[in-house]
This record gives C-alpha cells, structure tokens and sequence, in this order.
C-alpha cells in the first residue's frame, strides 16, 4: 500500500509520515524486524496511515479449515468435549451424499467416535444433536491482534482503554 501511494508510514517517535522512497532511506535498527530485498533491508512499519479509502474492507470470514476450527473452539459439536486436532474431522451435518453443501452452516467439527456413531445418516436418523447450530461467523480474522502482538507504539494512535469504555445503551 505504501508502495503504491495509498498509504503514508508513520514514524511512531517523530510522527513524522514518509513516502516509500523516504521511509526506504531510513537504516534499519538492529532490534526492529526487516523485509529483506535483493538490494537493500527495508523497516517493517508499525503504522501507516490511509490517504484515500474508497470503501470499508469486506467482513468475510473465508471458509478454511483453521477457521473452521476456531468457530467451533476445537470442540466436538456433538458431544461437547474439547479435543486436539488430530482427534477431530469436519462432518456434514446434511450427508454429501444426501445433498448437503460444504458451507459454513453445514460443517461442523466431529470427534471421531461421534463423527463414525452418525456415518453418512441425518441428524434426526442417527439421533444425535448439535451442541451449537453451525453459522457462518461474523468476526474478522483481519482484525483480530492478540494482545501480545499489540506495540506499545500503536498505543499513541488508539489506547487500548478506547476499546474497553462502557458506552450507554439508547432506548
């Protein structure tokens, strides 16, 4: 984006804002993370800034098996226990080989007991129910920093007590 002339870095001490040519004269610092090219080690920023914004980025959750994963917090839907990775397999609530779609409201993550107990049956043939009802999610993976990737410098632009101020309900 930078490269481009989208986007500006900011130089969190400074706030000073640079175009790709300048921010790409500035040496790189022991201690901070680089992007090495073929001729020279460029600066990973920490912030940027948006010249132009044509619209709000798309909220879509891609459908993939991590985040798959995540939705259904590494448990099985069908007994409720929570298992490694390697204990659990995506199941169809609907059959394939009934018609059933691989989409987010028909996938759910099945320990392999379970997932062999309802076979290639329908929910109410196999007498099984769903802990939660599958639903596509609305979170974004974007936008999701751990706390602990979290820069202190990121705290000049927005502080973290931004985020946790009560805001009052309208009626």
């Amino acid at each position: 984006m930078v490269y481009r002339g989208v986007a500006k870095v900011i130089q969190p001490e400074t706030f000073q804002t640079h175009d790709f040519a300048s921010w790409s004269d500035l040496a790189a610092r022991r201690d901070e993370p680089v992007i090495r090219t073929v001729r020279f080690d460029l600066r990973v920023p920490e912030v940027i800034l948006l010249l132009r914004n044509d619209r709000m980025p798309v909220r879509s959750v891609p459908f993939s098996r991590r985040n798959l994963y995540r939705r259904d917090g590494y448990c099985c839907q069908y007994c409720g226990r929570k298992q490694p990775t390697s204990e659990l397999s995506i199941d169809h609530v609907v059959p394939r080989s009934r018609g059933g779609k691989t989409t987010w409201e028909n996938c759910v993550l099945a320990c392999i007991p379970c997932n062999v107990t309802k076979g290639h049956r329908t929910l109410e043939a196999s007498g099984m129910y769903l802990v939660t009802k599958p639903r596509k999610p609305d979170w974004s993976p974007c936008l999701t920093v751990t706390v602990q990737r979290r820069r202190a410098s990121w705290e000049k632009f927005v502080s973290e007590q931004y985020w946790n101020v009560a805001l009052d309900e309208e009626e």
